[in-house]
């Protein structure tokens, strides 16, 4: 190993066993943290593009009927599925007996509005499952990232310990403390702690990069579920007042 090259797979072949595990644990946290990244970015993106655009198209629509037909198409859109379940309910409702008529930027046409009142708590229900699954789907995994972040370091510690342990060791079987002696062990040691700043840092950068996306397609989903319900119910009122003239 010349003094201007660092020949990183030599000194993983000449650390101790023990140096070893630590960075082959290392390279695992590595590889596996960046193909959630990867992942997770990828998914977190067409989330936010397909929800932005149906929440657009929602607005726009002239019928629910047309709304669900693009929320199909949105796969990928957690705006779009609880939109779905919601609209799935309120196709239970009418169903019961309770009519859904056209809707336009925001009017249902309901009938029996006493009774759609009580079925409007199952669409509640319905949609706050559908949120917190959600949320559970776009967290999936981002944990990892943390757990990786916090512990890397740590395990790189350890192995450095360990091999400045062993070249300390080896310092008093050979009654030697020159710097040619040292240095090697110490060297190879040193690299499970640059190891374990490699796949903490960005483990740390990207978990809270998702933390701080989920949050805001977490409002988005509650905004929007509000917006829905609050379609729902001001046309119920409205069949209501209709109904007392």
């Amino acid at each position: 190993m010349t003094p201007d090259k660092i020949d990183i797979v030599q000194m993983f072949v000449n650390a101790s066993l023990m140096v070893q595990f630590v960075l082959l644990l290392l390279v695992f946290f590595s590889i596996a943290s960046w193909t959630i990244i990867l992942i997770k970015y990828r998914y977190i993106k067409r989330a936010f593009n397909e929800s932005a655009y149906f929440i657009d198209f929602f607005w726009k629509s002239r019928d629910l009927s047309d709304a669900f037909a693009k929320a199909k198409e949105l796969q990928s859109s957690p705006v779009a599925r609880i939109f779905r379940i919601g609209y799935m309910e309120l196709k239970k409702l009418k169903r019961s007996g309770i009519p859904i008529g056209s809707q336009t930027a925001g009017s249902a046409d309901l009938q029996s509005g006493i009774v759609a009142i009580a079925g409007i708590d199952n669409v509640k229900r319905s949609l706050r499952r559908a949120i917190n699954t959600e949320v559970t789907l776009l967290t999936q995994r981002v944990p990892f990232l943390a757990t990786a972040g916090n512990t890397a370091p740590f395990i790189g510690l350890f192995g450095t310990v360990w091999g400045i342990m062993n070249s300390f060791h080896s310092i008093g079987q050979r009654g030697s403390a020159s710097l040619a002696v040292v240095a090697p062990g110490i060297s190879e040691a040193l690299i499970a702690t640059a190891v374990g700043l490699f796949v903490a840092i960005p483990s740390v950068i990207a978990y809270n990069y998702f933390t701080q996306k989920v949050r805001v397609i977490e409002s988005e989903l509650i905004s929007f579920s509000a917006d829905f319900l609050n379609i729902v119910e001001r046309d119920i009122l409205r069949v209501k007042k209709e109904q007392q003239k």
